[in-house]
């Protein structure tokens, strides 16, 4: 990281503070207003706080301070309606640090903060931190603008924010204060994995201390985990985050921490003997941007990616990998500059094209971006205005674009998306054989704490019995229990009290929730929800009562008590007229709050009690509030499950309930068909070179209120279609102001040929992915129409990738693996094979990319199964833990073999055959029947075993 100069060139526009001096009090009125605006009448703050600018309060000066008054001021302002919850703190008695922290966080924290949390939570964060930056013997030593933009802050991402400072110090203050920071960082994190590992997940971030109940989560929560301990012991820390790669699909979040004036990396949860060293070095290099938010104005040493009045995103791509400069210049038809356009630099990732970054352009109309060495599809967009151009590596670092008001393609497009090389990294810090003996068995002993706590969470037996003692069905009890993991008692406790006056609704309504949602909600909640919904089950069907209206979960908000507060909020007269026509509900919302998206940057995060509190939310914090609202009143509601917009149902249909929309919108149907066409050339082009990304009017062939594609019978070299799966090789997405905003649909769902599918009319396009070995997608751009109560048929089509598989190598028959068990007999490669064609992988069970592999293996079990392909999942005796446990892991493919390596001289007989990248875990090897190696795969890459299945079929088609 470039951390000795100031320079910003990735800066786009002034920082927010320099485009409102007109709304900032001035620096020369600060001497004699200053106490104006920051006393009142009420207020206990300490007069030196205000009276003594000069005392410069954690290093800010006069400018600063007012700054933060002003936006605090605005936040006041914005949250009249919790003025008392929100600000009665300031009554109390207050240090001067204690004021203006306090001011610092309420200036810019989000909205929905505002909405779901009291002063009484902020301030006692406030007063536990700065008493431990007091304890630590690093508290002073870290500077004060570190502090308030790392250490400072509760938030870390889109978390529910809970007072957990002063628990995580009580854990960590007696392991580290005797440590210098370095060693104290390492430490931290060898404590989070004693506390958590890797688990996929939704998209909803639990709490730290949620984490703690249930020691596992996704990246994003084990970063959360981590960056939250370092901080409560006084340590800067930021969650950084590539927001998608474009090598492979996914992302990844990891941590950096500071001590004494530099910045390190650590991957949470998963401790190395030494600072800036992880498993995701690797794919790190390939990075397009790395970044961290902070919910300032931060003006630091590092680049800044977006520079917004409430958060600064900077950019830290360059400590990672090789960084290009790129430069959009948005014109209008004239040739003029546009200001303001919003240019999108997208990648393929998960079968759509996502936008890493967002930047604005500035009054030149320029975007600035400091990316890697890959190729970027460029959309600007500006009041129905646009322009898109792929901007490829290989050119010019300038890309000029005219926006146009033009109709949006008609035509197939193919374009050829290519990810940063892999690259060789620089020399590590040398870890020798004693750091590293010891490092892995401190591995070892943080896996057994974390199985002795997961050994103390309810199990099947105690579901048994419960099930007995309610007359539930077993099995359905021991899965909600299952899920809670450490909040599994409170769970057994609410179906304790609750199900011999309910019977099964108890269960139904655990049933209903999500997986996450048995980890961090309590009895009062559920107790809410079931009490106050049931009056509601003899009014309708099950099949709607039970998913719209007895189930709390709308979105991927934080779960709380809601239906009492709704309930009393209208009178029964108001209740009984808005389930006999809940648009008058809607429009009576619509008339009463704000909607305010440019307050936050989580939207939908804010829970319905809070956003009802405040008055104002982001549009999909209120939506999910109107849905809340009306499930309350007894109104089934949702928010559509593919494009998440509210709606009731009245008179036995979905109505569209938005703020300012027409409740019934136009509606039509996309009918994907199966493409029974011969394959393509070997060079995967389709017979042709994809068009330019340029406008073009085609008007759709429309037989008989159909509406067929044309373009399936005339690409006549068209490649055999395979199983396409949504966000995997697949995705629809619709055209709305400018911009293609992709469909939800479950991830991974392959029947889409089954039945047509319902999508609002409008302008659309199909896009599918078919990634190369070298991470290169040939994507291909399918453009149609969705007419109103009409069915549009349309044929995926995909591009190939070459048929060929080398032979990289052979690997002798004979090589011996041993057992897992302490005496068990070994077995050779042959024996394990047996006359089938093998994928052999080297796994290391605690680390996230052999995690994603055996998820990986499992989703594709029936496809390995047709393939005939033996799976042998191979482990090292120093990766081996008392939590590795093979029956865990689902269903993989049928007769999958796990089997020890010990001291890897099986893989070294591989590794001799085709040497491996540095990547590390996990190796992965295809051999055929013959012996010979035909595909290899190290580190992290999310769809390896897609990769190889492909190898597998390819050889089952030339056998």
């Amino acid at each position: 990281m470039n951390a000795n100069t100031n320079e910003n060139p990735n800066r786009n526009k002034k920082p927010d503070k320099n485009r409102n001096e007109a709304e900032k009090p001035s620096v020369n009125l600060l001497e004699n207003d200053f106490l104006k605006a920051n006393l009142n009448a009420d207020s206990e703050v300490d007069r030196n706080a205000v009276l003594r600018p000069d005392l410069s309060v954690f290093s800010m000066d006069a400018e600063a301070l007012a700054e933060v008054q002003r936006k605090f001021d605005l936040k006041r302002e914005f949250a009249r309606a919790k003025e008392e919850e929100l600000f009665g703190v300031f009554r109390q008695k207050l240090t001067e640090e204690e004021a203006w922290a306090l001011k610092f966080l309420y200036a810019y924290m989000p909205l929905n903060d505002l909405a779901d949390y009291d002063g009484a939570l902020f301030l006692n964060h406030v007063r536990t931190t700065l008493e431990i930056r007091a304890k630590v013997p690093w508290g002073r030593r870290v500077p004060d603008h570190l502090f308030l933009h790392f250490v400072l802050p509760l938030r870390v991402n889109s978390e529910n924010l809970e007072d957990c400072r002063g628990v995580l110090y009580e854990e960590l203050a007696e392991r580290t204060k005797h440590l210098p920071m370095e060693k104290a960082i390492l430490e931290t994190n060898y404590w989070c994995h004693e506390k958590a590992t890797y688990v996929g997940s939704d998209l909803r971030t639990i709490s730290p201390l949620t984490m703690l109940r249930s020691a596992q989560g996704r990246c994003g929560e084990e970063s959360t985990l981590a960056v939250s301990a370092l901080r409560s012991i006084g340590i800067p820390a930021r969650q950084c985050y590539t927001p998608r790669w474009a090598h492979c699909d996914d992302n990844h979040a990891w941590v950096e921490a500071w001590a004494d004036g530099q910045w390190h990396y650590i991957g949470a949860c998963e401790p190395e003997p030494v600072l800036d060293r992880g498993w995701f070095g690797a794919p790190a290099r390939r990075a397009m941007l790395v970044n961290t938010r902070v919910h300032a104005n931060y003006s630091g040493p590092e680049p800044v990616t977006l520079a917004e009045e409430w958060l600064t995103e900077i950019n830290l791509l360059e400590t990672y990998a090789p960084v290009r400069a790129v430069t959009v210049a948005v014109k209008d038809e004239e040739g003029r500059p546009v200001e303001g356009a919003r240019v999108h630099f997208q990648v393929y990732n998960m079968a759509e094209m996502y936008p890493i970054a967002v930047i604005a352009t500035d009054s030149e109309g320029l975007a600035l971006f400091r990316t890697g060495w890959g190729d970027l599809l460029v959309r600007a967009v500006k009041d129905g205005l646009w322009a898109e151009e792929k901007f490829s590596a290989a050119g010019s670092s300038t890309l000029v674009m005219t926006i146009r008001n033009a109709e949006e393609l008609s035509e197939t497009l193919d374009v050829d998306m290519v990810p940063p090389p892999e690259r060789e990294g620089e020399a590590l810090s040398v870890v020798t054989e004693e750091m590293l003996r010891l490092h892995q068995e401190r591995e070892r002993e943080g896996a057994a704490i974390r199985k002795s706590f997961e050994d103390t969470f309810l199990g099947e037996q105690d579901a048994v019995k419960l099930a007995g003692e309610l007359g539930l069905p077993p099995q359905r009890v021991w899965n909600v229990l299952r899920k809670a993991r450490g909040n599994s008692g409170e769970i057994r406790d609410f179906l304790l009290e609750r199900t011999p006056s309910n019977g099964e609704w108890p269960l139904r309504l655990l049933e209903s929730m999500r997986d996450k949602d048995m980890l961090d909600t309590f009895r009062p909640t559920l107790d809410d929800h079931l009490l106050h919904a049931l009056k509601w089950a003899d009014a309708w069907e099950e099949d709607v009562f039970v998913p719209y209206i007895l189930c709390p979960r709308v979105h991927f908000e934080m779960i709380g008590p809601y239906r009492r507060l709704f309930e009393e909020a209208f009178t029964a007269e108001e209740a009984a007229a808005y389930r006999k026509d809940p648009s008058g509900l809607v429009r009576r919302l619509a008339a009463e709050y704000e909607v305010r998206d440019d307050l936050t940057n989580l939207p939908g995060r804010a829970s319905a009690a809070g956003s009802f509190a405040l008055k104002k939310g982001d549009r999909l914090s209120l939506d999910i509030m109107l849905v809340a609202v009306c499930r309350s009143l007894g109104i089934p509601a949702r928010l559509h499950p593919n494009n998440q917009k509210p709606q009731f149902r009245l008179d036995g249909e979905w109505n569209n309930a938005g703020w300012q929309e027409e409740s019934r919108a136009q509606r039509g149907t996309l009918l994907l068909r199966r493409q029974g066409g011969h394959g393509e050339p070997a060079d995967g082009t389709g017979g042709q070179e994809g068009p330019a990304l340029r406008l073009a009017d085609q008007p759709a062939g429309q037989t008989n209120g159909s509406v067929h594609d044309s373009a399936a019978s005339e690409e006549s070299a068209a490649a055999p279609a395979p199983e396409a799966s949504y966000f995997q090789n697949l995705t629809v997405a619709r055209l709305e102001d400018g911009l293609y905003r992709t469909i939800v649909f479950p991830h991974g769902k392959n029947d889409l040929y089954a039945e047509p599918l319902e999508l609002e009319a409008g302008s659309y396009r199909l896009t599918t992915g078919t990634r190369l070995k070298d991470g290169t997608v040939r994507v291909r751009f399918r453009h149609f129409t969705v007419f109103p109560g009409r069915q549009t048929e349309l044929t995926p089509t995909f591009r190939t990738a070459p048929s060929e598989v080398p032979v990289l190598g052979s690997v002798d028959g004979r090589t011996v693996f041993g057992s897992l068990e302490e005496y068990g007999e070994t077995r050779v490669l042959e024996d394990l094979a047996g006359g089938r064609a093998v994928l052999a992988a080297w796994i290391e069970p605690e680390r996230e990319p052999s995690k994603h592999l055996i998820r990986e293996l499992t989703e594709l079990s029936n496809l390995y199964a047709k393939a005939e392909a033996a799976v042998i999942m191979v482990v090292g005796g120093d990766r081996r833990t008392v939590s590795f446990d093979p029956a865990r892991y689902g269903a993989l493919p049928g007769g999958t073999h796990f089997v020890r390596d010990e001291g890897y001289v099986s893989l070294d007989e591989f590794n001799a055959k085709r040497p491996l990248p540095d990547a590390g875990f996990p190796h992965v090897f295809v051999v055929d029947r013959k012996g010979r190696i035909r595909y290899t795969q190290s580190g992290y890459n999310v769809g390896s075993a897609r990769e190889a299945l492909q190898i597998f079929e390819n050889l089952c088609e030339n056998d």
